[in-house]
């Protein structure tokens, strides 16, 4: 193990510090290759080093510490494009959504706002309710994925896990209704 990695798992923020500047610009070049904008990379190359950090006292003294950097960068990669695909998906059911959010306050607009806001109901009440918990914990309490591993005692991957299973649940249920 290197001497940033021993630093960290004594609690020594400077660990933290060189860990980072060690390995950040070869993760960070190589997630702006593989996103469309530079602001996303450096967002998810946060993730990223909280993730490692996170999960440094699992790491094994053999395994080489690079390739699980760039494994972890890699699953939030596809992460990035599952949730983009996700919100597309939505956003293509409820094509009306954005004029309806602009027009919100005019009464023709009113009946529609509630039909859809019963269909997003019927949808999340047909779905298990660990899925609708989660679900509430992300979307309606705007918790981040620690946060909401953190109050169900899960770590993070499992977290992410389910939170994934819960909004495939979620859009099954809402293209039957």
């Amino acid at each position: 193990m290197t001497s940033s990695i021993k630093k960290i798992l004594q609690g020594d923020e400077q660990g933290v510090i060189d860990f980072y500047k060690e390995n950040s610009p070869k993760i960070l070049y190589y997630l702006i290759k593989r996103l469309p904008r530079k602001e996303d990379a450096q967002e998810i190359l946060n993730d990223v080093f909280l993730e490692t950090i996170d999960a440094l006292p699992t790491l094994r003294k053999e395994e080489n510490l690079s390739a699980w950097l760039y494994k972890i960068a890699h699953n939030k990669v596809v992460d990035f494009y599952r949730k983009r695909k996700i919100k597309s998906f939505l956003f293509s059911q409820m094509p009306y959504l954005e004029l309806i959010a602009g027009e919100i306050s005019q009464p023709e607009f009113q009946l529609e706002k509630n039909k859809i806001r019963d269909r997003i109901e019927a949808s999340l009440h047909a779905v298990s309710n660990r899925y609708q918990q989660i679900l509430r914990m992300r979307y309606e309490e705007d918790m981040s994925v620690k946060n909401i591993a953190t109050t169900l005692n899960l770590s993070f991957k499992a977290t992410e896990s389910l939170l994934y299973r819960a909004r495939q649940d979620f859009i099954k249920a809402y293209e039957r209704s």
